[in-house]
C-alpha cells in the first residue's frame, strides 16, 4: 500500500499525520516506509531527530542521480534511512529539492518515483509520502504513485473552500497518469468539538457526501511536545487522548483499506 497525505494549504498537519501513522503501522509489526518529499524536511526531523543537512543520502541525492547519467548508479533503497524505531524507515527530504524541480520538471521525470517505489514494494507493507503544501512536481509525482490519498483538513472555511479545488486536483491525477489512486478519506484534524464551527463546517463536508473519516484528531499541546521530542505519540505518551484517536484511525484505514 502506497498511501500520500496530500493538502495544497499549508499548516494542515501533513507531516504530523503521515508520521504518527506510519509509527503505528510500523509499531504494529509492518515493514513502514515514510517518503518525505516537502523540502521544508518537517517528517524527516520529525522520525530522524537529524536535519537534512547532517545526513549522508537524501531524496535530493536520489532526483539529482535521475538527472544525470551514472555508469553505475546506487539502487533506490541506498537513499533510505534506518529510523530510531522498529520497523520504520525514512527516505529524508533535502532543501536542494526546491532547486531540481524546474530541471525534473523540463525533463519530465514524473513518473521516477513511481518506478523507485515500484522497485521498494517487495521490501515494505506499507509506504506513506508527505508532500509539500502546493500542487508542484513532487505532489504530482506522489499523486501518481500512490495507490490511496488522504487530505487533511484543519475545520476552517478556507480549508473548506480549498478542498473543492484539491478534489479536483486530485481526480485529473487519476483520470490522465493513475486510475488505481483513490482518495481513502479526509482527516479532520486540530479538531475542537466544544466550538461551533468546527462541528458545523465538518457536518457540512459529511452533509455532501464527502468521505470524512472517523474519528476526528483533536487539539492538543502534547503534539508539539511530540514534535520537540522527536517522538511520534505512539512512543511518547500511547494512553493520550491524541495517540488513541490516531490509533482508531489507523484501524478504520486498516479496516477499509486492508493496511
Amino acid at each position: 500500500m502506497r498511501r500520500v497525505v496530500f493538502n495544497q494549504k499549508g499548516g494542515v498537519g501533513k507531516s504530523t499525520i503521515t508520521c504518527n501513522l506510519a509509527a503505528i503501522s510500523a509499531h504494529q509489526g509492518q515493514r513502514t516506509l515514510v517518503i518525505d518529499l516537502d523540502p521544508q524536511g518537517n517528517s524527516t526531523h520529525y522520525l530522524l531527530g537529524r536535519s537534512a543537512e547532517d545526513l549522508d543520502t537524501t531524496l535530493a541525492d536520489f532526483f539529482d542521480q535521475t538527472l544525470n547519467f551514472k555508469l553505475n548508479p546506487k539502487d533506490t533503497a541506498d537513499f533510505v534511512v534506518q529510523s530510531p524505531f522498529d520497523g520504520l524507515d525514512v527516505m529524508p527530504s533535502h532543501p536542494k529539492l526546491e532547486d531540481l524541480q524546474s530541471k525534473l520538471e523540463s525533463r519530465y521525470k514524473i513518473y521516477k518515483l513511481r518506478d523507485a517505489l515500484d522497485e521498494l514494494d517487495a521490501h515494505y507493507d506499507v509506504i506513506y509520502i508527505d508532500t509539500p503544501p502546493a500542487l508542484n512536481f513532487y505532489t504530482r509525482s506522489a499523486l501518481i504513485a500512490a495507490n490511496g490519498c488522504l487530505i487533511p483538513f484543519d475545520c476552517d472555511d478556507f480549508s473548506r473552500r480549498a478542498l473543492y479545488a484539491l478534489l479536483e486536483n486530485v481526480q485529473e491525477i487519476r483520470t490522465d497518469h493513475n486510475r488505481g489512486l483513490a482518495v481513502e478519506g479526509i482527516v479532520v484534524n486540530q479538531y475542537q468539538p466544544r466550538a461551533s464551527l468546527p462541528q458545523k463546517v465538518v457536518q457540512e463536508l459529511i452533509d455532501e457526501g464527502l468521505p470524512v473519516l472517523a474519528p476526528y484528531l483533536s487539539s492538543s499541546v502534547r503534539i508539539k511536545e511530540s514534535h520537540e521530542q522527536c517522538s511520534p505519540m505512539i512512543h511518547l505518551d500511547p494512553r493520550h487522548k491524541l495517540s488513541q484517536e490516531y490509533l482508531a484511525l489507523h484501524d478504520t484505514l486498516a479496516r477499509k483499506y486492508g493496511t
